[in-house]
């Protein structure tokens, strides 16, 4: 893997990095208060897995969950 760099003020390299990031302060991190590091690494685990990937509709895929994609790349490899 090669980390990607662009010049300055381009932002197409990290463009999704950035709508994730984006995502996951707006959506968790400036809505909660974490007592501790541990929870906070927790909770944000928890919103990944649980709701970013199964249940959270990206216009990027048709509107679909990441999970809902990936399964159906599964499928079309099974299938091949």
């Amino acid at each position: 893997m090669r980390a990607s760099v662009g010049r300055t003020g381009v932002c197409w390299d990290n463009a999704m990095a950035e709508s994730f990031f984006g995502a996951l302060k707006n959506e968790l991190v400036h809505r909660t208060t974490f007592p501790t590091r541990a929870h906070a690494h927790q909770a944000i685990v928890r919103y990944i897995e649980m709701f970013y990937n199964r249940k959270r509709l990206h216009s990027g895929l048709g509107y679909k969950t990441p999970a809902e994609v990936h399964a159906e790349y599964e499928e079309l490899q099974a299938t091949a």
